[in-house]
């Protein structure tokens, strides 16, 4: 430990305890979009019944995250962990039912509202108080969960989905979520150090005070309105990608791997990403992780053969997985401390707002089209304004003096 810096060995068993609750928690909307097509078939409906039941797992878990946030500021990370554990259980238990409103209440109010609502957000807020000198890399680590989730889950979902359907299957996990993330949040969750007067964590920018050139809240809207536009497309392939590969004659059990693949990417490449957030900062780490998004996206249009899609599938996880660290880290670069508990849940609303997007635009936009490659160049589209924002946000903080630099 540093003199002077809050970071010690129960800030990692903190951070690791965060990762794999939500490695685990994040494992609930994956049943749907293992089987988009399962579901659809079963219900006789368009594949944008279940794409809505996706985005409204993502949107919610945004929404929820502000109220839980503010709740966890109030009373303790524990008990927001807890309530968000019980609150996946059960979503996953009423959605196991088959009928249209089961699906959409379990998932958009119980396991995304109130759920991992409760476990994403505020836990990412949790976890940056524990840490001063590494708290890129520590981000980087916890926000992994969506991707230890993707690389460990897609083709047990499949084989569980292929052998007893899709609601023996939710049933199941729900019975999973109840024996890891309730014992852990017990527990493994502290309340968080105090920094003491005059270290580098007690230090930061100061209430009120200009970010950017702007008022605060100003600045803060422009940063989330970049992360809504830049999640459109990161949630179109990964909501899509196993029934993008049985439109072309892959097999779902290639698709779910090739899932695997991309979050498994992503989770290694996140870890390089939160070393590099804390060398450049938060907010350059967004621009550079959306640049190879974009590179990505364009990709996803260049083949459908099955070798190069594993390929840009790989490719893609490796490019965009610095982006939402990247925004956590930024948001405590430029925000005081204290103000951490509802700005980080409020940007991650809207950053999960555009997952949700992106997820049913894609949907949508298949219905409409018969086909993926619209809702590709929509979600380039997207990720090109948001590095325009981006950009001019960064340019705004080399002629400007931040209170970051300030202080």
């Amino acid at each position: 430990m540093t003199p002077g810096s809050i970071e010690t060995r129960r800030s990692w068993i903190t951070a690791l305890a965060a990762v794999t609750i939500l490695s685990v928690s994040f494992g609930a909307p994956l049943i749907v979009t293992v089987g988009l097509r399962d579901i659809a078939e079963s219900m006789g409906e368009a594949r944008s019944l279940p794409s809505l039941v996706a985005s409204l797992a993502y949107v919610g878990a945004g929404l929820g995250g502000v109220l839980m946030g503010w709740l966890a500021g109030r009373t303790s990370a524990r008990l927001v962990a807890l309530l968000g554990g019980a609150m996946v259980t059960g979503g996953l238990l009423l959605a196991s039912g088959g009928a249209p409103w089961q699906l959409l209440v379990g998932f958009g109010l119980m396991v995304g509202l109130l759920g991992n609502g409760a476990l994403f957000p505020p836990m990412m807020t949790y976890v940056s108080l524990w840490f001063d000198r590494r708290r890129g890399t520590a981000l980087a680590l916890v926000s992994s969960g969506q991707y230890v989730a993707g690389a460990l889950w897609p083709s047990l979902i499949e084989r569980g989905i292929a052998t007893l359907g899709w609601q023996r299957t939710m049933a199941l996990y729900a019975g999973v979520v109840a024996a890891v993330v309730l014992p852990l949040a017990a527990l493994a969750l502290r309340p968080a150090p105090v920094p003491p007067p005059g270290s580098a964590a007690a230090a930061g920018p100061v209430a009120g005070a200009q970010v950017l050139g702007m008022p605060p809240n100003l600045a803060l809207f422009l940063l989330a309105l970049a992360s809504f536009l830049c999640c459109i497309p990161m949630a179109m392939p990964a909501a899509h990608l196993v029934a993008f590969c049985g439109d072309l004659g892959i097999t779902r059990q290639k698709g779910a791997a090739m899932l695997s693949v991309l979050l498994i990417a992503a989770f290694l490449a996140r870890q390089f990403w939160g070393w590099v957030a804390d060398r450049i900062g938060g907010l350059n780490a967004v621009i550079a992780g959306n640049l190879c998004q974009a590179a990505g996206m364009a990709a996803f249009l260049a083949t459908q053969e099955e070798t190069g899609l594993f390929l840009v599938a790989a490719a893609y996880g490796l490019g965009f997985s610095g982006i939402v660290p990247g925004y956590v880290l930024a948001v405590r670069e430029l925000f005081p401390a204290r103000e951490a508990s509802w700005r980080v849940p409020a940007l991650l609303f809207l950053s999960l707002s555009g997952m949700a997007a992106g997820a049913w635009l894609a949907g949508l936009l298949y219905d409409g089209f018969g086909g993926y490659a619209v809702a590709w160049r929509a979600g380039i589209v997207a990720n090109l304004a948001a590095l325009a924002l981006l950009m001019w946000l960064a340019l705004r903080r080399r002629v400007r003096l931040s209170p970051a630099s300030a202080a």
